[in-house]
C-alpha cells in the first residue's frame, strides 16, 4: 500500500459536461506532475461519482489516509459548510479512514499566473499591459469575505503584473457584472479590454461570464483556468501543505 495520503479533489459538479471533462484533464495532468500519487475525484453534485461513495471505495480498498481538496478558488460556503459537512459524515462510518481537508486553492501567485497564460493564449502580448483594462471575472458570492478577496487579488495582479487597470466582476451574487465592469473601464478611457475568467471549468456562471465580456464588446476574452500547468502544481502544493501539517500534527501528539 502506498505510504503516501491519496489526494481527493473535491469538485462541485456541473450538469455541463464541459465540466467534468475539465477537471479529468486537470487530475491527468496533477499525475503527470506526481507520477504514483493516487488522484480521485469526487464530485458534491450533479456528477458521479459523489464524494461519498468514492471514500467508502477508497476505505474498502485499505486506504487509510486521504487528503481532500476542495476545487475552489476562494473560501466560501462550500469550503466553509458543504464539505466539511460531507467528510465529518463520511468519517463517522469509517472510522479506519483518516481525511483531512486541504485549503481551497486560491490566492495564489499561479492562479494569476495561470491567468496570464490564458491571456497570452487569447492574444494580448507583454507589450500590451500598459494600454490594458483587466476584468477579473469570478462566478461570485454572498460571502463578504470571498467577495473581498477578490478585490484584494484584482488590486494585488494590478501592482505586480503592471495592468492599466483591474477589476472585478461577478456572475452572481454581487455587483458588477462583466459587462458593467467592462464599460466601466471603456468609460474611465481604457485603450483595450481583456476579461479574465476567474473560473476553472466551462458552465453556467462561466457562460455568464462569456456572454457579459461579448455583450460588452471586450477586446480580448480568455479561457477558462481548466487545466494550466499552474493550476495543476497549485493542486499539488496545497497537497503537500496539508501532508506537512498531517505529519507536524501526528508528531505533537506523539510528544505531547
Amino acid at each position: 500500500m502506498d505510504p503516501r495520503p491519496t489526494l481527493l479533489v473535491v469538485a462541485h459538479g456541473s450538469r455541463d459536461p464541459r465540466h467534468a471533462a475539465t477537471v479529468s484533464a486537470l487530475c491527468a495532468r496533477v499525475r503527470t506532475l506526481r507520477p504514483g500519487l493516487r488522484v480521485e475525484v469526487g464530485h458534491l453534485d450533479f456528477n458521479a461519482p459523489r464524494v461519498p461513495r468514492v471514500l467508502e471505495r477508497l476505505a474498502a480498498e485499505g486506504v487509510g489516509d486521504v487528503v481532500a481538496l476542495p476545487l475552489l478558488l476562494t473560501r466560501a460556503f462550500h469550503a466553509k459548510s458543504d464539505i466539511p459537512a460531507v467528510l465529518r459524515e463520511a468519517a463517522a462510518r469509517l472510522p479506519r479512514l483518516t481525511v483531512r481537508q486541504a485549503e481551497v486553492l486560491g490566492p495564489s501567485p499561479l492562479l494569476t499566473g495561470a491567468l496570464e497564460r490564458r491571456l497570452a493564449e487569447a492574444g494580448l502580448r507583454p507589450g500590451d499591459r500598459r494600454s490594458t483594462g483587466v476584468v477579473l471575472a469570478s462566478a461570485g458570492s454572498s460571502d463578504p469575505e470571498a467577495i473581498a478577496v477578490i478585490a484584494e487579488i484584482a488590486r494585488e495582479w494590478r501592482h505586480t503584473a503592471g495592468w492599466c487597470a483591474v477589476r472585478p466582476a461577478f456572475a452572481s451574487a454581487s455587483l458588477p457584472r462583466t459587462a458593467d465592469a467592462v464599460r466601466a473601464l471603456r468609460a474611465e478611457g481604457v485603450h483595450r479590454v481583456a476579461v479574465a475568467p476567474y473560473v476553472i471549468a466551462p458552465g453556467f456562471l462561466p457562460d455568464r461570464i462569456v456572454a457579459g465580456a461579448r455583450e460588452a464588446r471586450a477586446d480580448v476574452l480568455a479561457p477558462v483556468l481548466g487545466d494550466a500547468p499552474e493550476l495543476a502544481r497549485l493542486l499539488l502544493r496545497r497537497y503537500d501543505q496539508s501532508v506537512l501539517a498531517g505529519a507536524h500534527g501526528e508528531l505533537s501528539a506523539l510528544t505531547a
